[in-house]
């Protein structure tokens, strides 16, 4: 059997993002492990309204808040020692990491 660890990863800020990809990267070459990715989604812009009071007075508002998420997947297949290392990064605040273990059975 063989295991396939998604990794996705999401931040508002682009270099640590990247950093945190770079550094999984080189820890997968290193061990000579099989790393598909880092596959890039389109960033999603997000837009938060703000209001000048907490009574839903629509009508009295501050400039919306906007920010821009950038997403990254990759997946570690085989290398499970590898994929338990990557999972317990320290990884900086402001990343927002989720890993997925899925078992893939092989074909006789």
């Amino acid at each position: 059997m063989t295991f396939v660890t998604r990794i996705q990863l999401q931040s508002g800020n682009r270099p640590a993002l990247e950093h945190v990809v770079d550094e999984i990267r080189s820890t997968a070459q290193r061990k000579g492990a099989e790393l598909r990715g880092p596959h890039s989604a389109p960033p999603d812009r997000i837009t938060v309204p703000q209001y000048k009071s907490t009574s839903g007075d629509q009508s009295r508002q501050f400039r919306s808040w906007e920010y821009t998420v950038y997403s990254r997947q990759m997946e570690i297949v085989g290398h499970n020692d590898l994929a338990r290392q990557v999972a317990e990064f320290d990884f900086p605040d402001g990343v927002h990491v989720e890993v997925e273990l899925e078992q893939i059975e092989q074909m006789a």
